[in-house]
């Protein structure tokens, strides 16, 4: 945590000393994350960590895996790989009801990133989750819009369509845009969310003014916490945006936002795939996953593969035991894909939400020798704002202002294999370069 974010821990901690607890009867309620637009339910796994590490107990915590993640181009209308609000809002309700049953709770808490904030906010509305959510906690959520006007006037994210305009209709007597019964949380930065700014840049259009103020995620009836300087997926899986959900579920703060490591540390997921051009959370049967432990120094290979296995229906790659002080390389085999190598830093806890997605090669990188791409799921990039580079340089490809950008990707002349280090402020993965003539692509992937 760098010092402005460990100042703005302390004055929460300082502010909140003195309140009374007004957190759940059941101290540990179960907790359902659910993730946002095209993503996984693994962005959730360090934030598992965190509650894990403040005594949470695992089997209380879920992520859910919805199996269209990316949003219609309008709601409305069928488009191949990809999902309406409602059937979101259904494959929600599907989940909330097997972690019920599983745990025998009455209600749980529903945690979401960006368009999980709508799953959420439509079940607890229309598919009587006042019945069964006690909290709701929505980081970066679009709920007035990530535009509101005439550009794709039936989309789920235009705060003037169907789908948003009802979900913000009043409320209660008080004319809330949250459903009484259910503690609203939002989390939102202060002018860093891409997808809460004035103008269309980071959906295409420049020159449209998207009639959407920095405020756009808060919610009358909510609490409306923000986040100086954090972006649009921080607001989310950032320690700090951790540290306001366990505040406000558990009626305190976190006695730590650090990851405690555990000693012994088995890890599983899956192999998911696409329908068409659009990534699902689908099973992907039929790949193939090794697993080899790297030098972290010059991520080369000291052995032969601890780990192998064909995948089945159920796209499940593990378990594996895994080693809490080894770097590892992630080697996905599959039939249309190339074969896509993942480093990753060493993995302090256990997690079945290690999900993985091969990769294409895109038609703009085939004249490169080799692409190595650093990727940081949890977040992007901000030039100025974090300290970073790829193979020792500036990554490539990053705009400056509100940072939007999750990967960097450095293209290499030079065939032969050679170290490649990523740095994230503090975190540090090195990767291998390997050759593209092969069909083979690099990722140098941070944990945060």
């Amino acid at each position: 945590m760098n010092p402005l974010h460990r100042l703005v821990y302390l004055l929460f901690a300082a502010l909140l000393a003195g309140c009374a607890s007004t957190g759940p009867r059941d101290a540990y309620p179960p907790v359902v994350f659910v993730h946002g637009n095209g993503d996984t339910a693994a962005l959730w796994y360090p934030t598992v960590w965190r509650f894990e590490s403040n005594g949470w107990p695992r089997e209380r915590l879920f992520a859910v895996d919805l199996p269209y993640p990316l949003a219609r181009t309008e709601d409305v209308k069928p488009q191949e790989g990809r999902s309406s609000a409602a059937e979101n809002r259904r494959n929600l309700a599907l989940e909330i009801e097997r972690v019920r049953k599983q745990t025998g709770a009455d209600k749980v808490v529903l945690v979401g990133n960006s368009r999980g904030a709508n799953a959420i906010r439509d079940y607890i509305r229309n598919q009587g989750g006042a019945d069964t959510v006690s909290h709701a906690v929505l980081g970066g959520g679009p709920n007035h819009g990530v535009w509101s006007g005439d550009y794709l006037p039936g989309s789920e994210f235009n705060g003037r369509g169907p789908f948003l305009a009802a979900l913000n209709s009043p409320q209660g007597p008080g004319g809330l845009e949250v459903t009484p019964g259910v503690a609203f949380l939002t989390i939102r930065s202060d002018r860093n969310d891409k997808f809460a700014q004035p103008d269309g840049r980071w959906i295409g259009q420049p020159k449209m003014a998207t009639n959407i103020g920095h405020d756009g995620p808060a919610l009358v009836g909510a609490e409306n916490v923000v986040l100086p300087g954090l972006d649009h997926r921080e607001v989310s899986y950032h320690p700090l945006a951790f540290a306001q959900t366990y505040r406000f579920v558990a009626g305190r703060l976190p006695a730590r936002t650090d990851i405690a490591p555990e000693a012994q540390v088995v890890l599983n997921g899956r192999i998911t795939g696409f329908r068409g051009n659009d990534q699902t959370n689908l099973p992907l049967a039929g790949a193939a996953m090794e697993i080899f432990e790297t030098s972290s120094q010059t991520g080369e290979r000291l052995g032969p593969a601890v780990h192998a296995k064909t995948v089945g229906a159920d796209g499940q790659w593990g378990p594996f035991r895994a080693k809490a002080d080894v770097q590892y390389e992630f080697v996905i085999r599959a039939d249309g894909f190339a074969l896509t190598h993942v480093y990753r830093a060493p993995f302090p806890r256990s997690s079945n939400l290690i999900h993985f997605r091969p990769a294409r090669v895109a038609e703009a990188d085939k004249d490169a020798a080799s692409v190595v791409t650093m990727t940081r799921p949890r977040g992007y990039y901000g030039p100025g704002r974090d300290t970073m580079s790829l193979d020792g340089k500036p990554p490539p490809g990053l705009p400056p202002g509100v940072p939007g950008l999750s990967t960097a990707k450095l293209k290499l002349d030079e065939p032969a294999p050679r170290s490649i280090v990523a740095i994230f402020n503090d975190q540090r993965v090195v990767a291998r370069s390997w050759p593209l003539k092969e069909n083979r692509v690099v990722f140098a992937e941070f944990h945060d």
